[in-house]
């Protein structure tokens, strides 16, 4: 396991094999979802089409039953009876104006005449399919192949009228093995108009529970379409498509997209590890060369005005005068471990610029901020004695600031910090209300003061959804008999709606801009307020 664990991390340390790694997976991700789509774009297709034909397959039917009924009410209504040259040629007359009347015929005893000349005439040879009050209907009359043989045929009285299966299949253009069948007998028999007949019923739950027209089977899709008649349904059937067949071809316009997708996604990954591969070197070699600088953000007391305390940061200023965000380095850092050493930095740093500041001035402090990676292990405890005793400065002087995010596992950091307390040191919670710290577990923890965040400060005083969490932190800190610091305060209404809340401390630029050491001795040993600088500015 530790020997796979190991190969996992080398793995992971290679850029071309971590960006290979990412390639291959995004072409794996690509490609399957691209099958999903087109599956999913040929189910629609089918149905679309399914349903396609069966709209026209129904509306071709409704016409030619419609001039079917017209046809042989026409004849019904004519006085004439027998085959006599009058029937004969009303019986032409009938076929001839029709689209869809391919034959007429009367049947009377033993006399039968048709329009197709003669005394031959079509005679149905099984009793009807449907019979209703006024008509009687004879389906699929025929199972040859020849087209001009009938299809479908009417009766009333003794006159039948009959349409080719020619005036069906001009509308309708069936799959190979597709059928239109009319169901009749409530669902329990099938008579296929068009097609080759299929196996009735089709599924063996028939007729399925579901109400969804489409039913789709391992072999065969299943169309359902309802019809004006109670009498009978119309079902269309046809075998599921060749998926294979037709994927390949849609296959080869997605593979090439899906791969170039994928090179372009593993380039983005190979550059943005040597960017931070790249970026995490030159804060290394920036940690050498000193680019480093430490400012402080003054902390002051509400009401008397008085300075107490600064919270120590880090800035990155480059060779040509540019600074690097810290929102940029320092989750940097905390990924690589550099955080550590930058830790130690900011604390040493402290120390050297302003240890005979603190030694002169025993109220003073300065909080430092702490990594996660540093909460959970002991490990600066030590670092921060050895400098406080080299520079001869207490422990009550060194605060330390740990973010709600930073307190990963509650448990163990409430023990580290306890260690830090126990020798002298504050715990501040930083940007407190933005992550997930309860009051159940800040009931535990050794802190000393919590810092609301700047974003509920500047929703002081309006009517945003945050404008009670600062109100409400503040509360909670005074039941648990803990300091309140408000950050980001900007102005003097904010200062005061602060204190009057009970706030005693803040920091922002209402007081002063980021200091250099050199302005900030400037500020406690002349206690006066000196001139604001940008981050920017020179040192």
């Amino acid at each position: 396991m530790s020997a796979f664990l190991a190969g996992l991390r080398q793995i992971f340390h290679r850029p071309w094999l971590l960006a290979a790694f990412a390639a291959l997976a995004s072409a794996i991700l690509l490609l399957t979802g691209s099958v999903g789509v087109a599956l999913q774009q040929m189910k629609e297709s089918e149905t679309a089409q399914m349903n396609a034909q069966g709209e026209r397959f129904l509306e071709r039917l409704e016409q030619v039953f419609g001039q079917l009924r017209e046809g042989v009410d026409q004849l019904q209504a004519l006085p004439l009876r027998g085959c006599d040259p009058a029937m004969q040629e009303a019986l032409q007359q009938v076929s001839m104006n029709s689209r869809f009347i391919y034959e007429a015929a009367f049947v009377g005893g033993s006399v039968a005449c048709s329009s197709r000349g003669g005394e031959r005439a079509l005679e149905p040879l099984r009793p009807p399919d449907i019979r209703g009050p006024t008509y009687s209907y004879w389906l699929n009359t025929t199972t040859e192949p020849d087209e001009n043989l009938a299809a479908l045929m009417l009766g009333r009285g003794q006159f039948l009228v009959s349409t080719s299966r020619g005036h069906l299949t001009d509308v309708v253009d069936l799959p190979p093995g597709g059928s239109l069948l009319v169901v009749l007998d409530h669902g329990t028999r099938a008579i296929p108009v068009l097609g080759p007949a299929q196996p009735w019923p089709p599924a063996a739950n028939w007729p399925p529970p579901s109400a969804k027209d489409l039913l789709e089977l391992s072999d065969r899709l299943i169309y359902r379409m309802p019809t004006k008649s109670p009498d009978y349904q119309l079902v269309l059937i046809a075998p599921r498509a060749s998926l294979p067949l037709k994927m390949n071809g849609l296959l080869w316009l997605l593979f090439p997209g899906s791969v170039l997708v994928a090179i372009c996604i593993g380039w983005l990954v190979l550059q943005l590890i040597l960017q931070r591969r790249s970026m995490s070197s030159e804060l290394q070699n920036a940690l050498k060369r000193g680019e480093l600088q430490v400012l402080y953000q003054p902390i002051f007391e509400l009401d008397s005005r008085i300075c107490v305390g600064a919270e120590a940061l880090v800035r990155w200023r480059r060779p040509d005068g540019t600074l690097t965000s810290p929102d940029l380095f320092i989750p940097l850092a905390e990924n690589t471990g550099q955080i550590r050493q930058i830790t130690d930095f900011v604390l040493q740093r402290v120390l050297e610029q302003l240890g005979h500041l603190l030694r002169a001035n025993r109220q003073l402090y300065i909080s430092v901020n702490l990594a996660a990676c540093d909460v959970m292990v002991p490990r600066i405890g030590p670092v921060a004695a050895r400098l406080l005793a080299y520079h001869r400065v207490p422990a009550s002087q060194i605060a330390f600031e740990v973010t709600e995010r930073g307190l990963i596992d509650v448990v163990v950091a409430r023990d580290n910090l306890q260690a830090l307390r126990a020798v002298g040191h504050q715990v501040l919670i930083d940007d407190f209300g933005t992550g997930y710290c309860s009051l159940a577990y800040l009931q535990t923890l050794p802190v000393d003061c919590l810092k609301i965040d700047k974003a509920f400060i500047d929703a002081l005083g309006h009517d945003a959804a945050s404008s009670g969490v600062a109100p409400h932190i503040i509360r909670m800190a005074h039941d648990l008999h803990l300091r309140v610091i408000a950050e980001g305060i900007e102005c003097e209404d904010q200062a005061e709606l602060l204190n009057s809340e009970g706030v005693n401390y803040g920091q922002g630029w209402l007081f002063a801009h980021p200091l250099s050491a050199r302005q900030f001795v400037e500020l406690i040993t002349r206690g006066r307020r000196v001139r604001s600088r940008r981050i920017d500015d020179e040192p």
